[in-house]
């Protein structure tokens, strides 16, 4: 634990840390609330929720290999603090469009406008990591960076599910717009290492007139040159190539039980977001203690090994999921197998961002991150879709069940033939 103490003493790294936190609580409240407004006009129903999700998605392809470009041009820390404003703004119009029309177009336009903006952030947020901390703190910082999230579904799941079953969605908009503001803000006193492409402090008179002069420079470069450079330096790498066919599996696997595990848990436990939420809480306390568990001693391990081995104990818990719920529909049973299922997921995220972490060159990782956010949401948008029509005619736990098994396959295969490849540690 003292090595994770160390980390966060880093005055930087905390401002980020602490940051995320606060934003993805307020995250959890807007998707409890998008869940809880899709039950009340179609209960049960796993193509609603996948439509939704879907404006989530889309903008991982238009927006995702420009914004790696600019992320490694830009200044990271503006990017990161200016989109967040941005998008602060933008979720506070939500309540108005989704309460007083029936037209559900502006709420997808508006949906899609914030995750556009997001496709910037994200690369963003991951690439700035290696300019707040020293090379050998990489894989706690990543731990701390996975925890982020496990914090915000430990705590904002939980709350929100009931916040929002008992006074309503809107609540959950307004605290979301609230959130992005306070981390916007506490990314603002963000300052690197090292100059960079997080080379501005504080003080800097840098805003959104600068960004515009960047943004009329940089469209006279060649942009599509450069997503073509990232592309194929994402290919030719081989231990990113391999990582990204291995994050494209996972997220095809969460893809093709997100909506269906949400009808499925609607529909056993008979509620529309208080038990959802308490289950996403403590698969979040999973997550949590595996991030912990993996960070303090995951240097000792092959992250290839540790990937491979959770992804077979992840399609393994999936399976014990859907079985149990099926056939004990209680909450108890449901929350220690959440459990569980956080636990042996989590080193899978963390591995793979510090293996591309390592592989890549600090002035390719916005490029790098984007691609990679476009395998993982290819696969999840993907078997989405393709769960939730399945659903439609199969059972929940069944559809369920049969993606653990094809996770447990991956995993087995790639575990036995790993060694075989010579340059896989």
């Amino acid at each position: 634990m003292s090595k994770f103490t160390e980390v966060l003493k880093n005055r930087s790294f905390f401002f980020l840390w602490v940051g995320q936190i606060i934003s993805q609580l307020g995250d959890r409240l807007d998707q409890m609330a998008l869940i809880g407004f899709i039950y009340l006009r179609s209960p049960g129903s796993s193509i609603e929720i996948a439509k939704i999700l879907s404006f989530t998605i889309i903008p991982v392809f238009l927006i995702g290999p420009l914004a790696g470009v600019y992320v490694d041009r830009w200044d990271r820390r503006r990017t990161m603090y200016i989109s967040d404003l941005l998008r602060a703004g933008l979720v506070l119009t939500i309540p108005v469009f989704l309460f007083y029309t029936k037209n559900l177009l502006p709420i997808y336009l508006v949906i899609f406008t914030v995750f556009c903006i997001g496709r910037f952030f994200v690369p963003a947020k991951l690439a700035i990591i290696p300019d707040l901390v020293d090379a050998k703190d990489l894989l706690i910082a990543n731990s701390l960076v996975n925890i982020t999230g496990m914090i915000a579904a430990i705590v904002g799941f939980g709350i929100s599910g009931i916040l929002v079953e008992w006074l309503g969605a809107k609540s959950g908009f307004y605290l979301d717009s609230l959130s992005f503001l306070i981390s916007g803000s506490m990314i603002f006193f963000i300052s690197c290492r090292a100059a960079g492409h997080c080379a501005a402090r504080p003080t800097d008179q840098h805003g959104i007139k600068e960004v515009s002069r960047e943004i009329v420079e940089v469209i006279r470069k060649s942009v599509f040159q450069e997503i073509k450079e990232g592309t194929l330096y994402f290919l030719k790498n081989k231990d990113i190539r391999f990582t990204a066919g291995v994050i494209f599996i996972l997220w095809s696997a969460l893809g093709a039980v997100y909506a269906v595990s949400i009808a499925f848990v609607q529909k056993t436990l008979h509620s529309a977001t208080k038990d959802l939420g308490l289950l996403a809480m403590l698969l979040g306390l999973g997550l949590f203690l595996g991030s912990l568990i993996y960070g303090r001693f995951g240097q000792r391990l092959s992250h290839y090994k540790t990937i491979f081995v959770s992804l077979i104990l992840s399609g393994v818990m999936l399976m014990a999921f859907a079985f149990g719920i099926s056939h004990f529909p209680h909450f108890i049973v449901a929350a220690g197998l959440a459990v569980l299922l956080g636990l042996v997921i989590a080193p899978i995220m963390i591995a793979s961002n510090t293996i591309i972490h390592n592989a890549s060159s600090n002035d390719m990782m916005g490029k790098i991150f984007s691609s990679l956010e476009i395998v993982m949401h290819l696969g999840f948008i993907i078997f989405m879709f393709i769960s939730s029509f399945l659903a439609e005619r199969f059972s929940h736990s069944i559809i369920l069940i049969i993606v653990g098994y094809i996770v447990i396959i991956s995993g087995v295969i790639n575990l036995i033939y790993h060694r075989k490849i010579p340059w896989l540690d």
